[in-house]
């Protein structure tokens, strides 16, 4: 068996073009134009390409884009004044800080301090607590990504077995809920599950958001699973020279795809849909605050 490859990245731009669309239909309809601003603090090299990134296809699918760059060492209090003006702001349909934050930030109040119909990355402690319960939220992006490919491979998940591997607040336990929320066994198992490759092996579904670089081997997969790599792990690549690296997935892609029935690679995979959800989630954050609109 081969797995076949879902690929993200035409997955992404799809969603891109329907955002897009829509965007369109709406400034046309009401002449309101969706605002994502985001909040970059530091120099963290990561972050600035992902920003940028952002920044680059809001403008694209015709949002307006807002960028706040920060000195890493702007104080809290500073920091918070600038997240309760985007909230006060009615051209800013949703705020995003960019994470990590230098350590003398807490960024739990960072987050919960973004108002939470603005919180288009789906971490304030309002949104968890409605997508836990089943309620219409925001929801993480990389989680929804997921589930997007998941049922657009599947079409009804229900009664399949899901595996989670990764229990952080901006994956695995979100991904668990929208699993739950799609009629699906659900699992969280990670690095301390006992007999991890058992748990795995046992899934129709397996979710890897482990953070550690190619540790689920391809016989932990069941046949014709469907795996869903969130992992994005750079290695030393001796075989492209001398301090070169590569990026890899917390699935061993090479093993995992003679097993799997479908496999998502890394990268062109996950990645590319976390900015696609975000941009939709940014749509609807816009409708919901305009609520005469039928875009969302």
């Amino acid at each position: 068996m081969t797995a076949s490859i879902i690929d993200g990245k035409a997955f992404a731009a799809s969603v891109r073009d329907d955002v897009a669309a829509r965007v369109g239909q709406l400034k046309k309809s009401t002449g309101i134009t969706p605002g994502l601003a985001v909040v970059l603090v530091g120099e963290d090299p990561a972050s600035q390409v992902y920003v940028r990134s952002k920044g680059k296809q809001t403008v694209e699918v015709g949002m307006n884009s807002y960028e706040h760059k920060l000195g890493a060492d702007i104080s809290e209090a500073d920091l918070l004044a600038l997240i309760e003006s985007l909230n006060d702001d009615p051209a800013v349909h949703g705020i995003l800080v960019q994470l990590p934050l230098p350590k003398h930030l807490n960024e739990d109040l960072v987050i919960n301090a973004i108002n939470p119909a603005k919180d288009v990355d789906g971490f304030h402690l309002s949104n968890v607590g409605l997508l836990g319960t089943g309620q219409d939220s925001m929801v993480p992006c990389t989680p929804l990504g997921c589930l997007m490919m998941l049922r657009e491979h599947h079409g009804s998940l229900s009664g399949l077995e899901a595996v989670v591997v990764g229990r952080s607040n901006i994956v695995g336990k979100p991904m668990a809920q929208l699993l739950l929320g799609d009629s699906c066994t659900v699992t969280i198992a990670h690095s301390r599950t006992k007999n991890l490759a058992d748990v795995v092996r046992r899934a129709d579904i397996v979710v890897a958001a482990v953070g550690r670089p190619e540790m689920i081997k391809g016989d932990w997969i069941k046949p014709g699973a469907t795996v869903i790599d969130v992992g994005i792990n750079r290695v030393a690549a001796p075989e492209k020279g001398e301090g070169k690296t590569r990026l890899v997935g917390d699935v061993d892609f090479a093993s995992a795809a003679k097993v799997a029935g479908a496999i998502t690679p890394v990268p062109g995979g996950v990645g590319p849909m976390t900015i696609a959800c975000l941009l939709s989630n940014t749509l609807t954050a816009c409708c919901r605050a305009n609520p005469e609109t039928s875009a969302a």
